[in-house]
């Protein structure tokens, strides 16, 4: 097998020699599904970096990484009888072309709209199976009167916990704007924006600022800014990253600065630290 050419059968081997009780590797025998989630987040940061700085031969690793953690966790299902790797991808395979009527089947939309809507709608439907089959595994909660099995289920209900908090406002955000829970244009999105930074502005007014309130009032200004973000169909957590590597570019530009001046920060004024960042802006122009 080891001669074999790549293969995802030949991944799939590696996985079970790493997890063989008797010859496999202990750190790979230790862990659990549990215990490699901080892996796969970082592999799919990891992905995105070598995508941004358009290194694709790195990507290719990365992929590659993040694959891994795929055949990972299905290794895990298969030895606890939960699934395997032919159960995740026929999983795959069945949503994909159930979400795609358009491509796979003879439904006919005119606009992306139109097949953002379908897509949605198959998550509601999703969302509401799941319910269904987690009620149905208690029937006392069938005939009871005042059961939550009844109830509709949140729209919000299965948005990850563990998403990063921009990606999370944003996904909230989308959900509820499918039911028309949204602002009608971005005029008055970031007439909302005004109102939250009046009332930030207001917390720190007070004579005694108090910092639960004032950061409740920051959170409200956030999820605003996301829902602008939103709204001018640009990713939050990716236009943050740009900013961040924009600021980092420019800092360390301040910093040769400083250096070449031969003192340091503490040394400087903030005017003169000022003039350092704009003439670094100025240089970026030219």
């Amino acid at each position: 097998m080891l001669n074999d050419q790549a293969s995802i059968k030949k991944l799939r081997w590696i996985m079970a020699q790493l997890r063989d009780p008797i010859t496999g590797c202990p750190w790979d025998l230790k862990q659990n599904f549990a215990s490699i989630t901080a892996h796969t987040l970082e592999e799919a940061y990891e992905v995105v970096d070598a995508i941004e700085q358009g290194d694709f031969s790195e990507l290719k690793k990365e992929l590659g990484d993040l694959l891994f953690q795929v055949v990972f966790y299905s290794q895990l299902g298969q030895e606890q009888q939960l699934f395997d790797l032919d159960n995740v991808i026929e999983a795959i395979c069945e949503k994909l072309i159930r979400r795609h009527p358009h491509v796979f089947d003879s439904a006919n939309f005119t606009s992306d709209a139109e097949i953002k809507a379908n897509w949605e709608n198959e998550k509601i439907k999703e969302r509401e199976q799941k319910q269904a089959s987690l009620d149905g595994d208690n029937t006392t909660k069938v005939n009871t009167v005042n059961s939550s099995a009844n109830k509709p289920v949140s729209l919000l209900a299965d948005i990850p916990k563990n998403l990063p908090a921009l990606s999370q406002a944003a996904k909230i955000q989308k959900r509820c704007s499918h039911v028309g829970f949204d602002w009608d244009n971005i005029h008055d999105v970031f007439a909302k924006i005004e109102e939250e930074v009046l009332e930030v502005k207001d917390e720190l007014k007070a004579d005694v600022v108090n910092h639960n309130a004032l950061t409740e009032e920051l959170g409200d200004l956030m999820f605003a800014v996301v829902n602008l973000c939103r709204h001018a169909k640009a990713d939050p957590e990716t236009i943050l990253r740009q900013a961040n590597k924009k600021f980092t570019s420019r800092f360390q530009g301040v910093e040769e600065q400083v250096f070449q001046s031969g003192k340091g920060f503490e040394q400087h004024q903030l005017t003169e630290l000022e003039q350092y960042w704009q003439q670094v802006k100025s240089l970026e122009k030219q």
